[in-house]
């Protein structure tokens, strides 16, 4: 079996397939010792301490796909927005692609976030939106949040009769563009973000928009749920939210936090 030499410096016929490799392929042939090849993972917190901490790294994680998912109401696109206030604390920049069409500039900033330094697009089909997510995944954004898989509508929807179905189309595009951006993104460092909405199936379960794709491909996925409304004499102020980390590829999964949401946008 060939291995490296306790000095560090590969035996002849082993220095030279990768010299070879590396020449053949450019960066992307590049096989070099895990000690080089894997730097440890960064990570952008959420704003919420005892979330960072059941995620195990103190945060999302860099250069990789997050799935948040959850029922309706259950905090997902307010989580992304105290992560995107995170990240621009620490000087990154975000993009927030609103397939939903509903970012309210005024929750932006009760949320924390700079309005004027963030970047948001609203494509009107699933094509345009994961387009602008690999383009800015390329140029290096340091956050990018998808909300949501679940209002992603494929061209050939937008373009047909109401009633026409297209069954298979929009998991086939988004198992794909995932295929595509696990390298970039991972090269370049940013984060993605794609939310998806839990919804109920005739047999009483749950079901995910977009097949099996973003399950497999997230690095981390939280699965987020209403506990109870906060009341401040008989009013609604706030929700309280529970996170479960059902995948981890980073440190240990089915952790879980709690965490108040404030319609304040507070903590």
């Amino acid at each position: 079996m060939t291995s490296l030499y306790t000095n560090g410096t590969a035996p002849p016929a082993l220095a030279h397939t990768l010299h070879t490799l590396q020449r053949r392929f450019g960066p992307a042939g590049m096989v070099q010792p895990a000690r080089s090849a894997l730097p440890p993972v960064a990570a952008i917190p959420t704003g919420f301490a005892a979330l960072d901490a059941a995620l195990g790294i103190g945060g999302l994680p860099r250069g990789r796909v997050v799935d948040i998912f959850g029922p309706e109401s259950s905090g997902k696109s307010t989580l992304c927005l105290h992560v995107i206030a995170q990240a621009q604390r620490l000087g990154g920049t975000a993009l927030f692609v609103d397939t939903e069409h509903a970012l309210d500039p005024a929750w932006l900033r009760q949320c924390g976030v700079d309005a004027a330094a963030l970047y948001v697009a609203q494509p009107d089909n699933a094509e345009t939106a994961l387009e602008i997510v690999a383009g800015m995944a390329a140029a290096g954004v340091e956050l990018i949040v998808l909300d949501s898989a679940a209002a992603l509508t494929p061209r050939a929807e937008v373009e047909t009769d109401m009633g026409d179905t297209h069954p298979g189309l929009m998991a086939g595009l988004l198992s794909q563009a995932l295929r595509k951006l696990v390298g970039p993104l991972y090269r370049s460092g940013s984060l993605l973000i794609v939310t998806n909405q839990l919804r109920r199936t005739a047999g009483g379960g749950h079901t995910h928009t977009g097949g099996s794709a973003l399950r497999h491909y997230a690095s981390v996925r939280l699965e987020l749920r209403p506990q109870r409304a906060l009341r401040e004499r008989n009013v609604v102020v706030g929700r309280r939210i529970r996170a479960t980390v059902v995948k981890n590829r980073l440190a240990p999964p089915h952790r879980s936090a709690t965490f108040d949401i404030w319609h304040g946008g507070g903590q």
